[in-house]
């Protein structure tokens, strides 16, 4: 048991060690690219850009609190308690108070006046805070809750409620910005969500491979024998020809893909390969699960 628990207490110093750290990347790239060339990349974030330009006596840090204020009290409501959105808030609070902390000091700092580049850095930059943030079991609060809640109630799927609530906030970016202005904040938007993704599941370096062939124990033997891979197979039936037929699937680490093609090819010039993308493999002869 006291093993136990300090693997726990470990786990959660680590996780909160991710929140912070991801929390000042969002709050540099907030300050550095963003905010300075009005780029309002949706959620409370945008809302707060938005409003900060409007009216600069309004801090973008202090606006993002206030608003995840009653978002998060939904949130501990609608979704189950503290347990579910401690961790969210931790980052709103690291997040708000590192914006209006950093704004002063890195206020005269500008990497250029290209607002094309300071969107795709600001987006990669954020993105990269933003995928510790998920990795540590937390979200970016605001309309990442809400898109929550709006599945748990009413099933509506997190990638349309998150695309309606941020289409929204880069609409209003907009109309307050000009169209250009959400043009940059749409690729701020997606180059964002492409880094978190980077972040939480590492870049494509695994290749899985579907095999039909007509040969399965020589194909399996051939890929066992020079590429030390396990091969797993069922039965399969072309609907088109009604001629059963064994499909073999294998995972592959990437630079193996032509010698396994041309294994496969060698051994049965007939067969059909399909090779799919893949992030990570965990288990025997690749990642060990944690």
């Amino acid at each position: 048991m006291r093993t136990l628990a300090r693997i726990n207490w470990v786990s959660l110093l680590s996780d909160l060690l991710l929140i912070a750290v991801g929390a000042l990347i969002g709050a540099v790239s907030t300050v550095v690219f963003l905010a300075p060339f009005r780029i309002a990349p949706g959620g409370v974030l945008g809302v707060a850009v938005i409003l900060n330009y409007l009216d600069p006596r309004l801090p973008i840090g202090l606006l993002v609190l206030i608003g995840n204020i009653p978002i998060q009290i939904l949130g501990f409501v609608t979704l189950g308690g503290w347990k579910v959105v401690a961790k969210t808030i931790i980052y709103v609070v690291i997040f708000s108070v590192a914006v209006d902390v950093v704004a002063p000091y890195l206020a005269n700092v500008q990497v250029g006046d290209n607002v094309l580049l300071n969107a795709l850095f600001g987006g990669i930059i954020g993105g990269l805070g933003g995928g510790l943030v998920y990795r540590a079991g937390a979200t970016l609060g605001g309309t990442s809750t809400l898109a929550r809640i709006l599945q748990q109630r009413l099933g509506v799927p997190l990638s349309t409620s998150t695309l309606y609530t941020d289409t929204s906030v880069i609409a209003l970016a907009g109309l307050v910005f000009g169209w250009e202005g959400a043009l940059y904040a749409t690729v701020a938007l997606f180059v964002g969500a492409a880094a978190s993704d980077y972040v939480l599941e590492g870049p494509s370096v695994i290749r899985t491979a579907t095999i039909v062939t007509d040969q399965p124990e020589a194909v399996s033997q051939a890929i066992l024998g020079d590429l030390g891979r396990g091969v797993t197979a069922w039965p399969g039936m072309g609907m088109y020809t009604e001629r059963q037929h064994t499909v073999l699937f294998v995972t592959v680490a990437r630079p193996q893909v032509n010698v396994l093609r041309r294994l496969v090819f060698q051994v049965d010039p007939n067969a059909f390969v399909v090779i799919g993308q893949g992030h990570v493999a965990y288990g025997r002869g690749f990642k060990p699960p944690r």
